[in-house]
């Protein structure tokens, strides 16, 4: 019936494009949409420029990794306080032609001087989250523009000098800033005022505002560079003396060998069934894939689509079940490298459902706390397990996915953490840093206790949804430890409710990891909130976003490809018609 149900959005929409007018169908592919279908490619980014550079790519025969590679440079300049090249993240990419799923993944990594107390004052007390991921501690090293260049090199069939020019022409250029910049600067001016940044967003001391023209110099020079030189102008030579010079200047101990023995990896997904589909997402040093799908196996015992999407029932059974794989997560998840995970044993059957016999449906379980998922492993070898202080603020981020005509698919999260990572721009070459680091334990001891060398646990859960061994869906979402809340929910909403993919996207979510923390969107009911709060919940009284999903859908059956962008950004999904677009 699912299947049906999508195939029948998926023609309908593309057969009313056929019945606009030339030019309504030539601004579609233009501008883009918050839905759209295309018959040989598709992308869906959070800002419509970026979906334009990318579907341009398309359009002019480049392939789903060269127009990622061109989007993620787009994005870091109209997303500049989201992801970029003082950043990292997470590529996974579907090879149409050797049918293999594999990740690029840039993760961050902790410099050599990081101390597993480096968040700690001499009196053995945490650093307020406020003033860490503000400091030089908090910068990881920088795997963007080393991963951008490993996709291209593995994929790609156009050159990092054409797919750059599209975003050097934006950041000299400039651009219209939109309402989620404006508010992203005016909220943080007060960081933005203390580095480099302040000239650039806060003109005469006063933030940019919606439609004023952002021009971003030093980035564009930045970005000519590597064109020119490719990873080694970032990772070499004067970019990286300012970027280690910067660092250290914020109290940090980055050098320039930390940059220089920076390398990415090539992961293969971790991968889980649900609903008879096969779903690829990240592994460790991200948690997202894992406890998605702890997520997703706990719920299933549960028959949830007996009942209503905004019931209290559903809302119950997913505040519970998040409680517990939360807890697992803070107990057990790190960098591989460095820490065993006790991957098999927090998805073993038997162990799931111990944990989903502490639900029930008309009480809260007001303790919940990690289970014992090394029982279920064959070698022991865990880590403490160490309390950490709640103070962090929820970071943000982006998630972008493409396909092309070839059958190659791309799911990509990116991102440097905090809005506008640590706010430190590195001077005259226009990029933020991230605060990566600070997703490390504050308190040491630990599996995510911070090391050299090492990736901080992240929560990135780039998934690719496949059916009968062929790629059918994509789902990703920017949120800090929401991250996993956002996917896990939009799975159930097209998987387990047979929702249409805009449907599913839009579905209002909730987000708990703990019982002292809670948020809600817009459109759970009151009487529901009330119930889950009369039980011993906190929802509070007021909503507010929580993530921000862009998914695609491929129905082989009609050779076409729907995408949608979350309305929570002004993200735009662009369908590519190379037929259309010729004429």
């Amino acid at each position: 019936m699912k299947r049906i149900s999508l195939t029948v959005l998926s023609i309908c929409l593309f057969v009313f494009s056929f019945f606009l007018p030339v030019s309504q169908v030539n601004a579609n592919e233009s501008h883009g949409s918050k839905v759209a279908v295309g018959k040989d490619g598709m992308v869906a980014t959070a800002h419509p420029l970026a979906s334009e550079v990318g579907a341009d790519v398309l359009k002019k025969g480049g392939n789903a990794v060269d127009a990622a590679v061109a989007i993620q440079y787009a994005l870091n300049v109209t997303e500049p306080m989201m992801s970029g090249i003082g950043g990292g993240g997470f590529m996974m990419v579907y090879d149409g032609k050797t049918k293999e799923t594999s990740i690029i993944n840039s993760r961050e990594r902790a410099p050599q001087g990081a101390t597993p107390d480096m968040f700690l004052t001499d009196e053995g007390k945490v650093i307020p989250f406020a003033e860490r991921s503000t400091h030089g501690n908090a910068v990881g090293v920088p795997g963007t523009v080393k991963g951008l260049e490993a996709a291209l090199d593995k994929w790609g069939t156009r050159s990092m000098k054409e797919l750059i020019e599209p975003s050097i022409q934006l950041a000299e250029d400039g651009f219209e800033i939109d309402s989620v910049l404006a508010k992203a600067i005016e909220d943080h001016q007060e960081k933005l005022k203390k580095t480099a940044a302040a000239p650039i967003f806060l003109p005469d001391d006063q933030p940019l505002k919606e439609g004023d023209l952002l021009v971003q110099p030093g980035l564009a020079k930045t970005f000519k560079l590597i064109a020119k030189k490719g990873s080694k102008a970032f990772y070499e030579g004067k970019v990286a003396k300012a970027l280690a010079k910067t660092v250290q200047d914020f109290g940090g101990t980055m050098t320039t060998d930390d940059l220089g023995r920076y390398e990415v990896k090539t992961d293969k997904p971790i991968w889980g069934d649900y609903k008879g589909y096969q779903l690829a997402s990240m592994p460790p040093p991200s948690s997202g894939g894992v406890f998605m799908l702890q997520i997703l196996k706990i719920l299933d015992h549960f028959n949830l689509s007996q009942y209503d999407p905004k019931s209290f029932e559903k809302y119950q059974l997913l505040a519970e079940t998040m409680h517990l794989s939360y807890a697992d997560r803070a107990a057990y998840a790190g960098d591989p490298e460095f820490v065993d995970v006790p991957l098999k044993g927090l998805l073993d059957d038997d162990y799931i459902s111990k944990r989903a016999s502490l639900i029930q449906l008309d009480q809260m379980n007001k303790n919940p706390k990690e289970g014992d998922p090394w029982a279920y492993e064959d070698e022991k070898n865990p880590s403490p397990i160490v309390p950490q202080p709640e103070d962090k603020t929820i970071g943000e981020t982006t998630h972008f996915t493409v396909a092309d005509q070839w059958g190659n698919v791309v799911s990509f999260t990116t991102t440097i953490e905090q809005l506008f990572g640590t706010g430190i721009l590195v001077p005259e070459y226009g990029f933020f840093l991230n605060n990566e680091l600070t997703d490390f334990d504050a308190r040491p001891g630990g599996a995510n206790e911070v090391q050299p060398n090492k990736r901080p646990l992240s929560s990135m859960t780039p998934t690719i949804i496949f059916k009968d061994n062929e790629p059918v869906m994509t789902v990703g979402s920017p949120g800090g430890t929401t991250i996993i809340a956002s996917v896990s929910q939009t799975i159930l909403n097209l998987l387990e409710y047979d929702m249409e993919l805009q449907d599913a996207v839009e579905e209002p979510r909730i987000y708990t990891n703990s019982t002292t923390s809670y948020r809600y969107e817009v459109g759970v009911p009151l009487d529901v909130r009330t119930k889950l709060n009369d039980m011993g919940h906190r929802f509070g009284s007021s909503p507010i976003d929580i993530g921000n999903v862009q998914a695609l859908l491929i129905d082989r059956k009609a050779g076409t490809f729907t995408g949608v962008a979350d309305s929570s950004r002004n993200g735009t999904a662009v369908g590519v018609n190379l037929k259309l677009s010729a004429d």
